[in-house]
């Protein structure tokens, strides 16, 4: 479809009718930055979400989950320093007392209030200190409160992550922003991920539903930092209709418009959290064509970034490439070693926390070829190591098995990755 999509600023207030806010509660007493977000639309929105698919949940994600079966809410309120996980009948009672006070600060229905937690797993939330600050959240709720929440979310994350897009849907101008987390626990399968969707454009709640499932499925659903998928994943979408366009309730061309916006927009967010991965380097994309479906080329790709060897090999800067066939050849999808090649490339002035409105080279002069046809190439070592020492280093595997292709995000593991986790919760 292609019409023109373009990046801009203001995350998740870039919609008509959406502010933001964030501030410090001493969620966790060592924090010195804004640990409590809440975003809120000044109409009613239709809303969809997606959460981890771990059987151990947070008490957010549970209450979460039922104030969305009616398909809709207003607001989200947000916490960092305390999972709310593991915490039995007295967490379930803390995550409705921090929707509860938004709701009465706000005037709307605590079940139109999403509830989002990140941090330690199994310690009880203080929510008294939510409930005594709320005031002070709500008072300072506006359209540059963005700046402040994206910090708020925040965990482990040495970046905030944010981008918005706005593009032409029946003669009006849609905004789409949001905002997200994720460093450390992240494997994907809609690690702690939290990301909140934010859009002006007329959408009813099950097309909604239809757009965000679809779009995380080659987008959040191919990121992964550590293999480890969080208790609190989450990622909701709110769209209040403000642009005015004719509303949306089927698949048709506004429909799709609407999923390439949103696949643009994620495809940055998930790059950004790969990118930012606990003690990472660099960030790793390794693309697939030629698989027999979309589906065997991103379980093969995702199979490669989430290796430990590969991931040690791309932070040793050695082209050790037997270790990507070991991983595709324990991924189950079947695929023929002796019809496959194998590149590395590094992205021409890219970094890993790069500008989705910059466009990077990314085949040429950085790109080294190490197998072909079943059979390892005699190559440069010194261009190898050179390509691997980028901060954006992309994996490009080429199968003969079909048309189809396939893309996943990671990076690579480090000796602060193991430093940052091992006293994480003291």
């Amino acid at each position: 479809m292609s019409k023109e999509i373009n990046f801009i600023e203001g995350g998740v207030t870039a919609p008509l009718g959406f502010v933001a806010n964030g501030i410090l509660c001493h969620i966790k007493e060592s924090r010195k930055t804004n640990d409590t977000a809440l975003i809120y639309s000044e109409k009613i929105c239709n809303a969809a979400g997606v959460f981890t698919q771990n059987t151990v949940q947070a008490e957010s994600v549970k209450i979460s989950k039922k104030h969305l079966i009616d398909g809709k809410a207003q607001a989200i309120i947000s916490i960092s320093g305390n999972a709310n996980a593991c915490t039995g009948e007295q967490g379930a009672k803390n995550a409705y007392r921090m929707a509860e006070c938004s709701a009465i600060e706000l005037g709307i229905s605590t079940e139109d209030v999403i509830v989002y937690s990140t941090g330690v797993i199994g310690k009880q939330l203080d929510v008294s200190k939510v409930e005594k600050n709320i005031k002070t959240l709500t008072s300072g709720l506006s359209k540059e409160g963005h700046k402040e929440a994206r910090i708020a979310i925040m965990t482990t994350d040495t970046h905030f992550k944010e981008c918005a897009v706005e593009f032409q849907l029946d003669g009006k101008t849609i905004h789409m922003g949001t905002m997200c987390k994720g460093s450390g626990m992240i494997h994907i399968n809609m690690g702690t991920m939290l990301s909140i969707i934010t859009t002006d454009c007329a959408i009813n709640s099950k097309m909604l539903s239809k757009a965000l499932h679809e779009s995380i499925l080659g987008t959040y659903n191919c990121v992964s930092v550590d293999g480890d998928t969080s208790t609190n994943d989450s990622l909701t979408i709110l769209a209040n209709g403000l642009a005015e366009n004719k509303e949306i309730t089927c698949e048709n061309e506004d429909y799709f418009l609407f999923l390439e916006a949103l696949n643009k927009m994620n495809t940055v967010m998930a790059k950004k959290i790969a990118a930012d991965g606990e003690g990472a380097t660099r960030l790793v994309e390794c693309n697939v064509t030629g698989a027999t479906s979309t589906e065997s080329a991103r379980k093969l790709a995702k199979e490669v970034i989430c290796s430990s060897l590969v991931k040690a090999m791309i932070f040793g800067h050695d082209a050790n490439f037997g270790r990507i066939l070991c991983a595709m050849g324990y991924s189950g999808i079947d695929f023929d070693p002796n019809k496959t090649n194998i590149y590395f490339t590094s992205k021409s002035n890219a970094t890993r926390f790069f500008d989705p409105t910059v466009s990077y080279s990314v085949h040429g002069e950085n790109t080294i070829q190490v197998y072909k046809n079943g059979v390892p190439l005699d190559f440069d070592e010194e261009l190898a190591t050179k390509v691997l020492s980028a901060e954006s280093v992309e994996i490009l595997i080429e199968c003969a098995d079909g048309n189809c292709n396939g893309t996943a995000w990671g990076c690579d593991l480090t000796y602060d990755y193991v430093k940052i986790n091992g006293d994480y919760r003291t």
